[in-house]
């Protein structure tokens, strides 16, 4: 699938995945969309194996999947890793999302 703008990762989000020995375990970022969660959409984020049909996105010898499916809900966006007080997580700046609820998990479009 083509995208005007595929989604991009950020080096924090590549080392942060690298800090965790994705690649040494054959794993990978997975990256999809589903239907749920408060505002229609949510994010699922978890580490496993990449597929035939996702599009992986490489940087600092590790790796980022999306699925077919959740491609157009992700293009333009930015994955990035960030560290805060209250803990640190992987997160998605989507432009596509009109709106999100406060956790960042679950969007509209």
């Amino acid at each position: 699938m083509d995208l005007a703008l595929p989604p991009r990762v950020t080096p924090r989000a590549f080392e942060r995945l690298a800090e965790i020995g994705a690649a040494d375990q054959g794993k990978a970022l997975r990256i999809a969309v589903e239907g749920g969660g408060c505002s229609g959409f949510q994010y699922q984020i978890d580490l496993d194996a990449p597929a035939e049909g996702d599009l992986i996105l490489e940087g600092e010898g590790q790796k980022v999947v999306v699925d077919e499916v959740s491609l157009p809900f992700l293009e333009n966006a930015v994955i990035d890793f960030t560290e805060e007080l209250v803990g640190s997580r992987f997160t998605i700046e989507n432009p596509n999302a009109a709106s999100s609820c406060g956790c960042g998990v679950s969007f509209s479009m």
